[in-house]
């Protein structure tokens, strides 16, 4: 008899769903990518807004699509190769970040801070505003 390279019709077509490396809760306000809705971060991560002086500060942070945010934590994110770059605030080691789902570029991780008074973003995250979205729990 011959062989059939064709599938049984009562097959299904089975597709890869998209998962991600590690998905926020519910019930928390987060940001995700906006290309692919990937969790990017908790509202809890961003770094505090709360006295006005820090508020105007977090609005000056700018990233070479606009305006963008710092993290303390982000999930679902690659990380590049760090170098040196100068940045508005002077020479930093920043390493590329990208998104581990669509491989979009987010923003970058500050690796070095080369000024002592910038030596607090070592370690965090900028993730520009135009790669993310408001999701769970914002009115």
């Amino acid at each position: 008899p011959e062989l059939s390279e064709e599938p049984p019709a009562e097959m299904v077509k089975m597709t890869k769903s998209k998962t991600f490396q590690a998905y926020l809760p519910n019930c928390h306000r987060t940001y995700s990518c906006i290309h692919c809705r990937a969790h990017l971060a908790n509202h809890d991560e961003l770094i505090s807004k709360a006295s006005v002086q820090l508020f105007f500060f977090m609005q000056s942070f700018q990233g070479s699509q606009g305006r963008a945010y710092l993290f303390n934590s982000v999930v679902n994110v690659g990380c590049g190769p760090a170098e040196e770059r100068v940045l508005l605030t002077g020479l930093h080691a920043v390493a590329d970040i990208y998104c581990e789902n669509c491989k979009t570029t987010l923003g970058w991780k500050y690796e070095h801070a080369f000024e002592s008074s910038q030596k607090y973003k070592e370690g965090k995250f900028i993730i520009e505003l135009a790669h993310m979205i408001k999701d769970n729990g914002w009115e």
